[in-house]
């Protein structure tokens, strides 16, 4: 079986080579750590002490994030085992030497199986924790047969992707039964994972709660608003994680609104940073004053004022505390039916007024207990996100009840990192009797 995912790799890499190859030269994406993810051929130190080493893995950003208080408080837990943290991804990887700035960070290794026998036998994992789902054949196979205990925390399931294990049932079940853990985020997500063959599935609760920020006077959020020179008195409309067509249809709102609201602040936020010359260029055929976020590097440098009222946010990692700027929040991927919306946790925690649009299912437990609870509001369509926003900026009362109750809710979800570590620990702790055995 593993020499025949080898083969199917293969194929599906020599079909999109042409196009893998347009975008490495024309982007830069996929060459980095290239030689690594092929080979396996990654750098880590020794073991601790005791010799226990964890592997962590996050496939981008957003898993980067929720590991950072599960990898805290596992070392608090046990400061003397080693920890490894890796993802697949360009911006995974700098936001994981941000985040984890004294530990090795390392590329995830191609599903081939020279590379993930070379990377397991260079890392000596005793634990390999993969964040929300990132579960591949012959990695787990070969990590299992080595005795290594495979956790999937903060697991989450599509319902895309839960019909199509249902369907290979027959064939994931090899894979899925290998988990020695499954803590999910929802008892949806817990059927799904036993339906795909996952034996031992706890519901754990959503870790991102638990990492969202509720302070609006953080150090980040404090510099970007001195950055950008937002002023007692303005209304802060951030729009993040937005994709095409988005950006368009909440710059034609924008402009609508500033005819009512002059005193408007519009913080556009793009999902991909390969779209943020593209939104620039939309800004600039719109003839809305702007300035990208990339130029401004003090508050005395070509600073934000009045007239230059929309701030393209052109570079990664400060969306958190852009949402901390928010008083109405527009999470992107949600209007358009490919992208089954974004994170919406985050504004919620800093008490904005949440709108989003339908198409929710990356978050769809999210949404129902939000919208349960009148703590956010989802949009129809586009028409829909206009009627909103208008209504809200001209109902100071109203906005603030929304993001009250969305603070509130937040707060009351918290508690999925101690379930969550619970779980790790009795992982670490049978593979400590295996070995003493």
């Amino acid at each position: 079986m593993a020499y025949l995912l080898n083969i199917i790799y293969f194929l599906v890499l020599t079909l999109f080579s042409p196009w893998l190859l347009y975008k490495a030269l024309t982007t830069g994406k996929y060459r980095r750590g290239l030689w690594t993810k092929c080979t396996g051929r990654v750098r880590v130190p020794a073991a601790g002490p005791q010799g226990t080493t964890v592997w962590f893995h996050g496939v981008s950003v957003g898993e980067i994030h929720l590991l950072r208080q599960v990898v805290a408080g596992y070392r608090r837990r046990h400061p003397d085992h080693a920890c490894v943290v890796s993802t697949s991804t360009d911006t995974g990887f700098d936001e994981a030497g941000k985040a984890f700035a004294d530990l090795p960070v390392i590329f995830w290794p191609f599903d081939f199986t020279w590379a993930v026998h070379r990377a397991l036998a260079r890392v000596r994992p005793d634990l390999v924790v993969l964040a929300e789902g990132e579960i591949w054949p012959n990695f787990v196979r070969a990590a299992s047969r080595r005795g290594i205990r495979l956790a999937v925390i903060n697991g989450r399931m599509s319902p895309r992707s839960a019909r199509r294990h249902g369907k290979l049932s027959w064939l994931l079940r090899g894979t899925f039964g290998r988990l020695d853990a499954c803590a999910v985020q929802t008892e949806e997500y817990a059927a799904g994972f036993r339906n795909a063959g996952a034996p031992h599935v706890v519901v754990t609760g959503n870790v991102k709660y638990d990492g969202a920020c509720a302070d609006r006077d953080n150090t980040r959020t404090r510099g970007l608003r001195d950055l950008l020179g937002i002023r007692p008195g303005e209304l802060v409309w951030v729009a993040g994680s937005t994709q095409d067509p988005e950006e368009e249809i909440v710059l034609g709102i924008y402009r609508r609104a500033l005819e009512k609201h002059a005193n408007l602040r519009l913080i556009l936020v793009p999902r991909h940073k390969e779209r943020f010359d593209v939104v620039a260029d939309l800004l600039e055929r719109s003839g809305l004053p702007y300035l990208r976020r990339s130029r401004l590097t003090s508050p005395t440098r070509q600073p934000a004022t009045p007239s230059s009222a929309v701030l393209l946010l052109d570079t990664f990692g400060e969306l958190s505390a852009a949402w901390g700027l928010a008083d109405i929040a527009f999470v992107g991927g949600s209007l358009d039916g490919k992208r089954g919306g974004q994170n919406m946790i985050e504004p919620a925690a800093y008490g904005a007024a949440v709108t989003f649009g339908p198409f929710i299912w990356n978050f769809k437990d999210t949404v129902a207990r939000l919208l349960k609870k009148q703590a956010a509001i989802q949009l129809p369509d586009a028409a829909g996100l206009e009627r909103e926003t208008l209504r809200l900026l001209a109902d100071a009362a109203g906005r603030d009840a929304l993001g009250q109750a969305a603070r509130e809710f937040v707060t009351e979800q918290q508690g999925a990192t101690e379930r969550t570590l619970k779980v790790l620990d009795a992982l670490v702790e049978s593979r400590a009797r295996q070995c003493a055995a």
